[in-house]
């Protein structure tokens, strides 16, 4: 900006394409899938300038078709850690000070790459690594990141123009600061929009990134590094590696120079984050920012006014999108009486419909659950319902791992409030229900916030105004993304920032401003013209 002030407006959200029979789009998604099955992809780690390659290959299956092998990453270990530190710390100082212009313009470029030459691969890497149907795959890999790239631009050039104002005599002006030291991304398996945007917050900012994916999600993720690269991205800002979790704490957490973390997962995990980063506290050049978005017990309160047909459709999205994988997804439903039969009716036809299969059939709205860690324990949840006498297992239930990780979407009728899976995160095609007297809403609404120590998302269906108000105001703390008349689901950058409180996590709002604030350090410059000589001041004087 040395030699002008650059526009980046607020863009437009990316359009979702549809993929209707015969379209375009869908021609070549399915082609850019058969010629990724056909590759046996070889996947380094991207640490500087380097392609690393170990000899310690990892095997990468498809969730929905275990017996094929899409490749094979290779995995680090302590050393590799340690040489992506050097490598982004080696990278910080030109980083830091390229242009504001020049910085943005490579994120800009990958989201062009990612909308025309590379939406397919893109859309292909995730459908096929992480058993995501096309139409998931579009919103999230495609759209979703797109989005991220563009208006995290337009945020951060809307923050620099944030300037203080100049007594007279005086000029005053703030500067946005990458943070002193390199950022930690540590990002999850169900979206791949996450994946990428975790670690390009932070760089847009002008900060230096270790970027450690989910295995489950190396697939897509290594795609998108080639796309940065591809834009412009120069060697070392974000350096890709694959190690286990346990080594990665130990080197980075340990690091004079660790400045942040930006982290989506599980509550435990980032609960030993902090307790490692506080433990380490003394050691840093300075205080870490710790932001994290962890997990959800995601609620839908039913008021008696609602129209069943609305209810339904809501909990059936909202619950078995993406096999439930979503930190966002219905978990946990509260309906009322009245209506209560006809919707468990209409639930339960509507799971029938339901049978998991193949990403590469179009026609399948449920694929895999993403390994099979969590098909165990997603049966397990299911095992307990069937033999329990306080639940009934109402639709689906039947799980089988011999092809792929395939769980029939799950609806479990919980006779007690506080059953466990009205409580606990289960991550996967199952939602409980509960039926509460319909002349009952607000003390409901008090079970509702008491039931779970998430606070993600929710959502309040009803037609009477006056419940939509009441579940409003007392539901205010137990949602940090809450819907009137939704799904608690498919939140879009620019138009719904995400991220919850509670045990949910910092609730630092990722697709908006506030997200990129925690990436700035402000420093604040203040210049006198005409500074005083003598160190007397006018009220000294007597007469």
């Amino acid at each position: 900006m040395s030699i002008g002030y650059f526009s980046y407006p607020l863009p437009a959200n990316e359009p979702v394409l549809n993929y209707a029979p015969g379209s375009p789009e869908k021609k070549e998604l399915k082609k850019t899938i058969a010629a990724l099955k056909k590759e046996k992809a070889d996947i380094p780690m991207y640490i500087g300038a380097k392609e690393v390659r170990t000899g310690k290959k990892i095997a990468i299956r498809p969730p929905h078709e275990i017996k094929h092998i899409l490749g094979y990453f290779h995995e680090g270990n302590e050393k590799h850690v340690e040489q992506a530190i050097e490598a982004a710390l080696a990278a910080q100082k030109n980083w830091s000070t390229m242009s504001w212009e020049n910085r943005a313009n490579i994120f800009l470029k990958a989201a062009d790459l990612i909308s025309t030459k590379y939406r397919s691969f893109m859309n292909g890497t995730t459908m096929l690594g992480q058993s995501k149907n096309a139409y998931q795959a579009e919103i999230d890999s495609a759209c979703e990141l797109i989005d991220f790239l563009r208006f995290n631009v337009h945020f951060l050039s809307e923050i620099y123009k944030q300037q203080p104002q100049s007594a007279a005599g005086t000029h005053n002006r703030m500067e946005w600061r990458p943070l002193e030291g390199f950022v930690l991304a540590i990002t999850p398996f169900n979206f791949t929009a996450i994946g990428g945007n975790l670690p390009t917050s932070a760089a847009i900012c002008g900060n230096v990134v270790v970027w450690k994916p989910a295995y489950t999600q190396v697939y897509s993720a290594q795609m998108f590094m080639r796309i940065l690269k591809e834009a412009g991205l120069p060697d070392g800002v974000i350096n890709l590696v694959y190690v286990d979790g346990p080594v990665l704490g130990k080197v980075c957490f340990a690091h004079r120079d660790f400045a942040g973390i930006h982290f989506t997962g599980s509550t435990g995990v980032f609960n030993t984050i902090w307790k490692t980063i506080g433990e380490h506290i003394g050691s840093y050049r300075t205080y870490p920012r710790i932001v994290g978005e962890t997990g959800g017990k995601d609620f839908v309160i039913v008021h008696k006014s609602a129209s069943p047909d609305v209810v339904t459709t809501a909990l059936l999205r909202g619950a078995f999108e993406f096999q439930g994988q979503k930190c966002s997804a219905a978990s946990r439903a509260y309906i009322p009486s009245n209506i209560a039969n006809v919707v468990k009716k209409q639930l339960s036809a509507g799971v029938k419909k339901l049978q998991p299969g193949s990403v590469e059939d179009f026609s399948n709205f449920i694929n895999a659950v993403i390994d099979e860690k969590a098909f165990d324990k997603i049966k397990g949840y299911i095992d307990r319902a069937k033999k329990d006498k306080n639940a009934t297992l109402l639709a689906g239930g039947k799980c089988d791992k011999t092809k792929g990780y395939f769980i029939q979407p799950t609806i479990i009728e919980a006779k007690d409030p506080k059953y466990t899976t009205m409580c606990e995160e289960i991550f996967g095609p199952v939602l409980t229900i509960y039926v509460y007297d319909d002349d009952k809403f607000e003390e409901t609404l008090d079970l509702v916030n008491e039931t779970s120590s998430y606070a993600l998302t929710g959502s309040i269906i009803s037609n009477d105004r006056s419940a939509v108000e009441l579940a409003t105001d007392k539901l205010r703390n137990a949602a940090g993304n809450f819907y009137i008349n939704d799904k608690p689901t498919g939140a879009v950058v620019g138009q719904q920032p995400f991220g919850g409180a509670r045990a949910s996590g910092t609730n630092d709002k990722a697709g908006s401003m506030l997200n990129l604030y925690r990436w700035l350090s402000a420093r604040t410059i203040k210049e006198t013209f005409n500074p005083p000589v003598d160190y007397a001041y006018p009220f000294l004087g007597e007469k």
